[in-house]
């Protein structure tokens, strides 16, 4: 496995995070919908990676930063569902049943 100095790991987040910004920035608001039911795998695959984060954890301040990770991550991709289904019952029709 690679190991990262604080330094290259900081600049790795904050390029992803310019990077996933600009990229949802630009995303039509009709498209919103499908992209977000489409990505929310992607909220499952960084609980993983937070659970296997925190299973490697070996100190109390990474114990900590790990399950504050998996904490978020799983409020992350429990919400993305949430606001999935809230965009889905606005486009069915008031007398079609919700499977």
């Amino acid at each position: 496995m690679i190991e990262l100095s604080g330094f290259a790991a900081l600049y790795i987040f904050m390029l992803a995070a310019f990077t996933g910004y600009e990229v949802i920035a630009k995303v039509p608001a009709i498209l919103h919908t499908p992209l977000m039911s489409g990505s929310n795998f992607v909220h499952g695959i960084v609980l993983v990676g937070a659970m296997v984060a925190l299973g490697k954890a070996d100190t109390f301040i990474t114990e900590l930063i790990g399950f504050i990770g998996v904490v978020l991550a799983a409020g992350n991709a429990v919400g993305g569902y949430v606001v999935t289904e809230r965009m889905l019952e606005m486009f069915r029709t008031s007398g079609e049943k919700r499977s």
